[in-house]
């Protein structure tokens, strides 16, 4: 008789950003392989398209409509997954939303601060008892690592003087860096961390609200980006097989120095100090 192989562990997969682009194919592609998955999406109607698309897979798929720019939306998920389930494997964190003219959120945030960076510290944290117990751990924040241009504005991180939509997602770009160097310290849990920047990939070019805009990006994405499927093929694996450090960086295929700039663990502590203020006076 033959060897038999050993039945592949079925993983808790849990997806913010999920119906969309790479979250989606994300989602699919752990679908695929039998995985459990969670998606949270702010939207009702990709929802059940993405859960049409699972076909046979549908079973192992939850989707949860959330608004993750909403502090007290990400603790609800957070206490959702926690009631329903030991242990999550993976967490994959993808939910991003350019907005042109500045937006406060029931919070009283700046949107894309809210959306882009507190959200991905606040599920990250929330589902840290989870995450710990799980047997190999991986938390994955697709942004722009390696990229240095733009800054926490730490005199007005809210960005109530001179807004602009770049200049908030580089500033939230920059957050996750320094998001990824403060939870990926000893204390803060055991799962690996991996900061991803996959460059520009034939996902979300349809979400411009300029229509001229939208339709360069189309033709430019057709033309040099990169294909959905290959920009998530990483994560994919990463899910089964997280890097063996703490802290892992990749920009684009190559690996990302921890002595860059934008990973300055100084200024990583102190934008966790200004996160947990701004927290403490929102509870």
């Amino acid at each position: 008789m033959g060897d038999t192989v050993p039945e592949r562990p079925v993983r808790h997969v849990v997806i913010s950003g999920g119906t969309d682009g790479m979250g989606r194919a994300t989602a699919l592609a752990r679908l695929a392989r039998g995985d459990r998955v969670t998606v949270i999406g702010s939207g009702e109607a990709k929802g059940r398209a993405l859960l049409a698309q699972a076909g046979g897979r549908r079973d192992l798929l939850r989707f949860v409509r959330a608004d993750l720019s909403s502090i007290a939306e990400v603790e609800r998920v957070v206490e959702l997954i926690t009631a329903e389930h030991d242990t999550v494997d993976a967490l994959a964190l993808f939910a991003n939303r350019v907005t042109h003219k500045r937006r406060e959120t029931a919070d009283g945030l700046e949107y894309t601060f809210a959306l882009y960076y507190l959200s991905r510290h606040l599920l990250g944290a929330g589902l840290g008892p989870l995450l710990d117990a799980a047997p190999s751990p991986v938390i994955v924040n697709v942004a722009g690592v390696g990229n240095t241009a733009g800054r926490i504005h730490w005199d007005d991180p809210q960005l109530l003087r001179g807004y602009g939509a770049v200049r908030a997602q580089l500033q939230a770009g920059r957050a996750n860096d320094l998001l990824g160097v403060a939870s990926s310290r000893a204390e803060r849990g055991r799962a690996r961390y991996v900061l991803y920047h996959p460059g520009f990939t034939r996902s979300g070019t349809g979400a411009h609200p300029n229509p001229l805009v939208r339709g360069s990006l189309k033709v430019l994405a057709a033309l040099a980006a990169r294909p959905v499927a290959d920009a998530v093929r990483p994560i994919v694996e990463w899910i089964d097989h997280p890097p063996e450090a703490a802290l892992t960086a990749i920009d684009r295929g190559r690996t990302v120095e921890p002595s860059l700039r934008t990973l300055d663990p100084g200024d990583a502590a102190r934008l966790a100090e200004y996160t947990e203020e701004l927290l403490r006076a929102r509870r």
